[in-house]
């Protein structure tokens, strides 16, 4: 699955050309103008990552960019700064508000898709089309193919995502309601209990391989993807 990036810029030139190039790129993009649109578009369809004009019309980009980290259902979120502004101070402040990075303008476009592609393997390596292999069992997220070993694993479009996640977050402990976050989104308003749902499914698909024990049962905080046996 594409990354979803949104783009803040008010400038209409310069927010058309990032949009092309991240289109080229494949990514799926959205795009506001200013603060109030932007605020909308990332309530109802959260991105994996915000491309931020520090002089935005109204709510600057860096106070916008300070709300969204003091917000629990958006803070965690990537938000790149862009902005003309080039002394260290600037960029000691953007980054002091919760930015993950800073790009100067005028910059290259190979060079902004780099700097975003970086962001995304280090903070949601889920949304990345690399394939993904963990001891015999591989992910495809290009071809949305799943395997063990060559046996190829039939799994439905919930299931894929949550395996895709587990495996690029292993060893590491969700419970249900961060899974819904991070799995299928903030938006999205279900019982905690239908994570245990697709755990079971995805758990019933990998049983005749052989790995269905990866996916671990932590009692009372949720669950965990390892490749070590629990005792």
């Amino acid at each position: 699955m594409a990354a979803k990036i949104l783009v803040v810029e008010d400038e209409p030139a310069v927010r058309d050309m990032i949009v092309f190039v991240l289109t080229q790129t494949e990514f799926q993009v959205q795009q506001a103008a200013d603060a109030v649109e932007a605020r909308k578009l990332v309530v109802a369809s959260p991105p994996d990552i915000i491309l931020m004009d520090w002089m935005l019309p109204g709510t600057s980009g860096v106070e916008l960019t300070r709300e969204l980290k003091q917000d629990r259902l958006t803070r965690e979120i990537p938000v790149v700064l862009l902005t003309a502004r080039g002394e260290e101070d600037d960029k000691v402040r953007g980054l002091e508000c919760g930015a993950e990075d800073y790009v100067t303008k005028p910059f290259s476009p190979r060079e902004l898709v780099a700097r975003i592609k970086v962001i995304l393997r280090r903070i949601s390596p889920h949304v990345s089309e690399e394939t993904v292999v963990v001891g015999p069992l591989s992910l495809d997220p290009s071809t949305h193919r799943v395997s063990v070993e060559e046996d190829v694993v039939d799994l439905g479009p919930t299931e894929f995502r949550l395996l895709h996640f587990f495996l690029t977050h292993q060893e590491k402990v969700f419970s249900r309601s961060r899974l819904l976050d991070l799995v299928w989104g903030t938006n999205v308003f279900i019982e905690e209990r239908t994570v245990d749902v697709h755990i079971r499914r995805l758990r019933k698909a990998l049983e005749p391989h052989g790995v269905d024990c990866m996916i671990q049962t932590v009692r009372g905080a949720g669950y965990r993807f390892s490749e070590l046996a629990t005792t």
